[in-house]
């Protein structure tokens, strides 16, 4: 039992989570060595992938991973990080363009992303349950009673859930090459699905019986909120929490997505304007002008 968490231990508290303090230095190092490899490359990823890194220090060293074993919302709030916010910090750094540009193996992985598996898993159905998936087998499995009881579950856990996120983000901002090039709307939909089914979980868990209830008695913890009312705590954490740590990722999205449209139009103009230097005066109706169309009308 640890001590009873206050103001001040919030800020003192610290544990060593080993796997994770190891997991950081071998990304961080790895990322760092491949960027120096790459002149000129952007300070603004070095500084997304090193902040994604820190957020899982943050989440296992700090005092969360203190009490991540007694409070229901701590370990609430290292969900909502590892899926929705770690990975999008990760994936801002576009750690895969750094491998395919500096790893002796990157032929292979090339072909490996435009294979059939890769544009399996990167289907928008696929990363839809990828992303929405984890909290409830979390919660609504014996899985929530495995990481609380078994340290290696919880480490495994934790990784998967990372991984989950990180393929939903990559695919979505494809800041890295990507397998598939959905539109940015379907993304917008895989959005809207986890906020309402954010939703639901926070509501099952606010109404439902106690989670890992044998485990949560059986500390007796005398401190802090009673473990019903620290579960609707933690309910509320991963409902509005993991809404309001989207926001930042619809935020990039859109503005990708302006980028990509505004990137679309300028090439479309050029490719009209060469034609009209050559001579080739524009014809028929407006879509066979726009180079795009008129090669998916051919297609079909």
């Amino acid at each position: 039992m640890n001590v009873p968490l206050s103001w001040g231990r919030v800020f003192t508290a610290r544990t060593f989570d080993v796997p994770a303090v190891v997991f950081v230095l071998v990304l961080g190092a790895g990322y760092l060595a491949a960027a120096h490899r790459m002149p000129g490359w952007p300070r603004g990823r070095r500084a997304a992938f090193l902040a994604g890194l820190a957020t899982i220090l943050l989440m296992t060293c700090s005092f969360l991973g203190v009490y991540d074993d007694e409070l229901f919302w701590a370990r609430a709030v290292q969900v909502v990080v590892f899926l929705m916010v770690t990975p999008l910090l990760l994936a801002l750094g576009a750690p895969l363009t750094l491998v395919l540009a500096t790893a002796p193996f990157a032929d292979r992985l090339r072909k490996l992303g435009r294979g059939t598996f890769a544009r399996a898993l990167t289907f928008p159905l696929v990363i839809t349950v990828l992303l929405i998936i984890p909290p409830f087998a979390i919660y609504l499995t014996p899985l929530y009673e495995l990481t609380l009881r078994h340290g290696a579950v919880d480490e495994i856990v934790r990784l998967g859930v990372l991984c989950c996120g990180f393929v939903y983000f990559w695919t979505r901002l494809r800041v890295d090459p990507t397998p598939r090039e959905d539109h940015h709307l379907v993304s917008f939909g895989v959005s809207l699905t986890e906020v309402i089914l954010d939703a639901a979980l926070g509501l099952v868990l606010w109404l439902g019986p106690l989670r890992a209830a044998d485990y949560y008695h059986a500390l007796a913890r005398a401190w802090g909120p009673d473990p019903h009312t620290d579960q609707i705590i933690g309910a509320g954490i991963l409902w509005i929490g993991g809404d309001v740590a989207g926001l930042p990722f619809v935020g990039a999205l859109f503005t990708r997505w302006m980028r990509d449209d505004d990137r679309q139009a300028k090439r479309i103009d050029r490719e009209l304007d060469e034609r009209e230097e050559k001579g080739e005066a524009p014809s028929g109706l407006w879509w066979e002008n726009d180079p795009q169309l008129a090669e998916r009308f051919r297609r079909r």
